[in-house]
């Protein structure tokens, strides 16, 4: 009777074991999160608006079933939001693209497309397409949510025509950057500010090197390839379009210097390394 005892034991005492192993075998790779490190911080440092340049259709097809996509499409009649790719992967929507210093801005940012026609050329010029109220109305709770997300300040939203200025015109002049500002998800410069550096310049435009260094400070890249002469023109655009959309014509001018100035603080005192024009001058605090 012991014997078989015994016996039986040690054939639970192996099956025992062998429950183990394959339990082991079962769970697969285990890793403990219980700890956390202090110095981190999201991969999203930036999000892109972009239009589509195209009616729902296309631009679903070509976000969905192309090379290129965003994370969010914003769609109209009825707006809806449309979330194409996971945050935390990487959507095919800057291209070469440079800001702050950062290139290839897809593995750091959030693509946001808007279906938006963009503009239209006519025998009296081009003609922009006004923006759809209700998908803005959208867009800035979704940027809202972005932000707090991740931790990111409001200067962290930009357009596709900011980070990619030779090639690119989208948001465009129509829009509503200023009521993007109002609703705390993008920047808009002081007027008191403007108007200070506005008095300052006393219509005289600093030299051109001038607009190079605060463009660039901004976090435009002012890049050029060899050969090109309008890639500074190509940027200033770029800038006025956000900022002074009634006139984007690319040239230096006293105005858009005032804006750049209240956006870039410390840039107004060092026009006196370019030019006498602001020897003496004093910068707001």
């Amino acid at each position: 009777m012991s014997g078989r005892l015994s016996c039986l034991l040690r054939g639970l005492s192996g099956l025992l074991l062998l429950g183990m192993l394959l339990t082991g075998c079962g769970r697969g790779l285990v890793i403990d999160t219980s700890l956390s490190a202090r110095g981190q911080d999201s991969r999203v440092q930036y999000v892109i608006l972009h239009y589509t340049s195209s009616d729902s259709a296309r631009a679903i097809n070509t976000l969905t079933l192309g090379e290129v996509s965003s994370h969010y499409l914003i769609d109209v009649n009825p707006p809806t939001i449309y979330r194409l790719v996971d945050e935390n992967r990487r959507a095919w929507h800057a291209g070469d693209s440079s800001w702050q210093g950062r290139t290839w801005l897809n593995a750091s940012s959030i693509g946001i497309e808007i279906v938006h026609p963009g503009y239209r050329d006519t025998p009296q010029g081009r003609q922009w397409y006004p923006w759809d109220q209700d998908q803005i109305d959208k867009l800035i709770p979704l940027l809202q949510d972005i932000l707090q997300r991740h931790g990111l300040p409001p200067e962290r939203v930009i357009g596709h025509s900011d980070i990619a200025p030779q090639r690119k015109l989208d948001p465009g002049p129509l829009f509503p950057w200023q009521q993007l500002a109002e609703a705390g998800v993008a920047i808009w410069p002081e007027p008191a500010r403007v108007t200070h550096y506005q008095q300052l310049l006393a219509g005289q435009t600093p030299p051109l090197a001038w607009f190079e260094m605060a463009l660039g400070r901004f976090g435009y890249s002012l890049a050029r390839q060899p050969g090109q002469t309008d890639a500074t023109r190509n940027v200033i655009a770029a800038f006025q379009m956000r900022f002074r959309p009634a006139r984007y014509d690319g040239q230096p001018d006293a105005e858009t210097a005032a804006i750049l100035a209240a956006l870039v603080p410390g840039s107004f005192a060092e026009i006196g390394r370019f030019t006498h024009l602001a020897e003496p001058v004093n910068d707001l605090p």
